[in-house]
């Protein structure tokens, strides 16, 4: 049977481009969609799995830049909390408000009611969409969460931003999905080898990394998206650029739910750096260590660990303190931070994440540095009026290509959801009813899955244990998502292997049924590599 990645493996060498883009992260995703829609003929190939490396290991946050506002980078925190807001009314039942409680410690930089005035013009540059700023005394802070340690606290505050109820990795795989929905090609597992450019436009050999079969692909203008691996693919084809990046890895452990409500917890950790508490679905998510390392290739180190650990027992009242034992699973990711000029250094923790596109107008090129989700509708739209300049016809330019479908056809969904009484399947793991979780990550898509569930109510059986994800869901993701490895799934797709012990997704009785349903007659072969890749 030929799969959807299979037809459009096929297609990138049976056809010519408009745009090729590079890399299937937050940029190149919104790129891909923002194009497409606006009737661009666009190929997407990313070496790995799309969101595979920064796009997801972030905080889950979508967040308006607070922390710049010690930097004084106000003209930036304006233009965040705008893409905030933005993100806010366009998807949401993606991106909701949440909570934040911020304890501060005894002899911190600044006294807590400094800071927490620093929180009063935050919800002022964020024009009062979310709600106001509290002061806390300690004591206030112990009543709303026991689970703090306020006993070297001088005070605090709560404050509002913004979170993915998914998934960081959901969220921008669902922008290749829609631009595969307005025509896109794209292909996960595909790399760059090299790339030239004459009169005709760009000529890319890449490779298959599944297959290994060798593709040649043709595009008028070649689009560096690859996140913090941007330098390294355009020295592949000596393209000179003004900007370069600087790495800050941040690092999640997750671990059971230790707080009672639904906020992320705020600190600043024994060296003054952030420290969040985010909960994530049953399970908490702590972090992050932010440190600075030399290439984009890094991982959980044991400093890390302990560095984090350390920090979580001091700074939360546990009955029992956490140790490498309670870990679930480990996020470690790089934000590539955009510095002016090919090389030198830069004082790396003031360098914020704001992103910056070159563009080389002779060659057809552009090169997108830096960037943050929250941002991620302001790069798309940036990307599709450069590639206009550059000599491309978008046939629709004033299509819109972001957001979720209207409240009109949500309301038909709710409606035909309540007839077939879905939330009475949802799990008892699961920590929202089905209509919501189904609207949220499938939006008009979602209509065929109840259909499913009526011709064949086994579609809503749930396979793997504590991974509220159920039958229809897995056929669904293996018609249209593009798995190719189960990690793909399990990690990217869904945050099951976040939230369960891989312990338990091996012993799952579903599990071999999921990977055939995914992979059909190499089902076991995708089971052993996967074991394989995480022993």
């Amino acid at each position: 049977m030929t799969t959807l990645r299979d037809s459009n493996i096929n297609k990138l060498s049976q056809q010519s481009f408009d745009v090729l883009i590079i890399g299937g992260g937050i940029n190149g995703a919104v790129s891909a969609a923002s194009l497409a829609a606006k009737g661009a003929k666009v190929a997407l190939i990313d070496k790995g799995d799309f969101a595979g490396n920064t796009s997801s290991n972030s905080s889950n946050l979508a967040w308006g830049g607070i922390k710049y506002l010690e930097s004084w980078e106000f003209s930036l925190v304006n233009k965040l909390c705008k893409s905030r807001n933005h993100l806010m009314s366009q998807y949401p039942s993606s991106v909701k408000e949440i909570r934040f409680l911020t304890s501060i410690q005894k002899g911190f930089r600044y006294p807590a009611l400094l800071v927490y005035l620093g929180t009063l013009l935050y919800w002022v540059i964020g024009r009062f969409k979310t709600a106001s700023p509290n002061y806390l005394t300690p004591k206030d802070i112990k009543q709303q969460e026991q689970a703090i340690n306020t006993d070297n606290v001088s005070g605090g505050f709560e404050y509002s931003d913004c979170y993915l109820h998914d998934n960081d990795a959901r969220f921008v795989f669902n922008f290749i999905r829609s631009s595969m929905s307005y025509g896109c090609i794209a292909a996960n597992y595909v790399e760059l080898k090299q790339a030239s450019k004459n009169a005709q436009g760009w000529t890319v050999q890449a490779y298959d990394n599944i297959s290994g079969k060798a593709l040649n692909i043709q595009a008028k203008v070649l689009i560096n998206a690859a996140g913090p691996e941007v330098d390294k693919v355009n020295q592949l084809y000596h393209q000179m650029t003004e900007h370069h990046h600087l790495y800050s890895k941040g690092v999640h452990l997750i671990v059971d739910r230790i707080a009672h409500n639904h906020k992320v917890l705020t600190f600043f950790a024994s060296d003054g750096r952030l420290f969040f508490v985010i909960p994530l679905g049953p399970r908490t998510c702590i972090g992050t260590t932010d440190t600075q390392v030399e290439t984009p290739n890094a991982h959980v180190t044991n400093e890390d660990r302990t560095f984090i650990l350390n920090n979580a027992n001091n700074l939360l009242d546990l009955d029992v303190p956490l140790t490498e034992q309670d870990i679930i699973a480990e996020r470690c990711g790089v934000r590539p931070l955009a510095i002016k000029g090919t090389q030198g250094k830069a004082d790396w923790v003031q360098l914020s994440r704001k992103h910056a596109i070159d563009v080389d107008q002779d060659n057809a090129h552009l090169s997108i540095f830096g960037g943050k989700l929250t941002d991620c509708i302001n790069v798309g739209d940036e990307v599709s009026e450069l590639v206009e300049e550059l000599g491309i016809t978008l046939p629709y330019p004033k299509q819109k290509w972001y957001g979720e479908p209207d409240d009109a056809m949500k309301n038909e969904f709710m409606h035909r959801a309540r007839l077939l009484g879905l939330d009475d399947l949802t799990p008892e793991s699961s920590s929202e009813p089905l209509t919501q979780r189904f609207w949220r990550r499938y939006g008009r898509n979602a209509f065929a899955m109840l259909e499913s569930i009526r011709e064949d109510p086994s579609q809503a059986d749930l396979l793997i244990e504590n991974s509220e994800y159920l039958r229809v869901e897995i056929e669904h993701a293996a018609r249209r998502e593009m798995i190719t490895k189960l990690d793909d799934f399990l990690r990217r797709r869904s945050k099951i292997a976040l939230v369960v012990k891989h312990h338990d997704i091996l012993q799952a009785p579903g599990l071999k049924e999921a990977c055939r349903i995914l992979f059909g007659n190499q089902a076991e072969a995708k089971l052993q590599e996967y074991i394989e890749q995480h022993r």
